[in-house]
């Protein structure tokens, strides 16, 4: 493969931040664009952010790609691809990861992803869809608890699971009457409550062929010990000791190549990362993963972890999905543990402040292992100050995931400061029982 690439990495946030920064790792790369990218990305070696492209216009995107001659355009959010970006980029000519319009159904609805499910014998949760608000609302509570879903994109905040006719009432409220959502709104799937361990498991596919990353697991709702609200992610590590070897065998059997070969049989190919957030649950014969979700792009912050672990180069992984051949052989890991917590402004998902000084950057920029991924903020008056509601993913490398976790609790994350911050300090306590450590996380 020849050097000098150019490659655009379409997105703003911690998951552009670290795709950034492994493209720009590879020697065959020379510049790397971010649209729009922030001022933390464009710190990165080689990069060049673009203010001034936004992730939800294609065809201005794809016009700065024609003209700049990029050699290579990664996706990071779904929302270009469920508008239809990749089906533009290929239509002149540009090379481009992540799946067709028709292919981003698996995620952009909900109602799409569960039928297919339905269609191909994937396990997954038992469901109802409903556009009417009554009936939505009369069914869940019959079957409560239960597990209320707006059929489109949301960012990863709507999903509602509920255990009482209160909450039901609340979500359906939320979802189809006030339109919390928009058009996502419009239908709901109500699923079956499932009792396990969440997990995420990701690979890389050419539509025929898939590698498998590390699994991983994120944390969701806002607070310890999975309370409140869903967010887009306090944070996530890897590898997740609940996923063994041979787990993994049986999710690429029953889910992955199930899926692959289901799309590729309605005529649709699937290229690109597929994502799927998985409930392992205990069952008489063992430990059976079940899909709760598909997503058709990078997890974030599943990918943060991934990035101080990842050893081999993944442009041509990459250029290989955009030609429609995977190369060959697998993806070298090192060996350890990676552990990111998200640091958010106070009030996140609701109402926060911004322009709040982070202080402290400088501090663990100089430590070895450690990784900051910039989700949401800018560099004014020669300050670092909050942009968004998720700001940072502070991502420490370790020999094993306690140690990771003591290190980012105890040693890294006390470094940054701003008011108001908000984090998590539960990130990886599921994974410390499978190390013999029941009680840990008093920080």
């Amino acid at each position: 493969m020849e050097k000098g690439l150019k490659v655009l990495v379409i997105g703003s946030g911690g998951r552009e931040d670290a795709l950034v920064t492994l493209i720009s790792r590879s020697p065959l790369v020379s510049q790397v664009y971010c649209a729009p990218g922030n001022d933390g990305i464009g710190q990165r070696p080689k990069t060049c952010c673009l203010p001034k492209l936004k992730a939800d216009d294609p065809w201005g995107l794809r016009d700065f790609a024609k003209s700049n001659k990029i050699d290579l355009t990664v996706v990071g959010p779904e929302a270009p691809l469920a508008k239809g970006i990749v089906d533009g980029f290929e239509k002149i000519g540009l090379k481009i990861v992540g799946p067709t319009q028709a292919a981003a159904q698996i995620e952009a609805s909900k109602v799409f992803a569960k039928e297919f499910m339905e269609r191909h014998k994937i396990p997954t949760a038992d469901f109802m869809k409903f556009d009417d608000p009554e009936k939505a609302q009369k069914y869940a509570i019959a079957n409560l608890p239960c597990v209320v879903k707006a059929y489109g994109l949301t960012g990863g905040k709507g999903v509602i699971p509920c255990k009482t006719k209160e909450e039901v009432a609340i979500a359906i409220q939320r979802i189809m009457i006030d339109k919390e959502f928009e058009e996502s709104g419009n239908w709901v799937v109500i699923e079956e409550f499932l009792v396990g361990e969440e997990a995420t498991f990701m690979v890389l596919t050419d539509g025929w062929e898939a590698i498998p990353l590390l699994p991983t697991q994120d944390h969701k709702p806002v607070y310890d010990n999975n309370e409140g609200p869903n967010t887009g992610g306090m944070g996530a590590y890897a590898p997740a000791p609940v996923i063994t070897p041979e787990l993994a065998k049986v999710i690429m059997e029953t889910i992955v190549e199930p899926t692959l070969d289901g799309m590729r049989a309605e005529k649709t190919l699937y290229k690109g990362i597929l994502y799927v957030g998985l409930m392992i649950v205990l069952t008489p014969d063992g430990p059976k993963p079940i899909v709760l979700e598909f997503n058709v792009r990078f997890g974030d912050p599943e990918l943060q972890p991934l990035v101080p672990l990842l050893q081999s180069d993944i442009v041509p992984i990459l250029m290989g999905i955009a030609d429609g051949r995977l190369p060959e052989g697998e993806i070298d890991w090192a060996d350890g543990a990676a552990i990111c917590v998200v640091m958010a402004s106070g009030g996140y998902p609701g109402e926060y402040e911004k322009n709040k000084v982070i202080k402290g950057l400088d501090k663990v920029a100089r430590m070895e292992g450690v990784e900051v991924f910039h989700a949401g903020t800018k560099f004014e008056d020669d300050l670092w100050k909050t942009a968004s509601g998720r700001v940072l993913g502070v991502t420490v490398k370790e020999a094993n995931i306690p140690a990771a976790i003591d290190r980012a609790y105890q040693k890294v994350i006390p470094q940054i400061t701003w008011e108001k911050v908000h984090y998590r300090r539960d990130i990886g306590k599921k994974a410390l029982t499978r190390h013999g450590i029941q009680t840990r996380m008093v920080f």
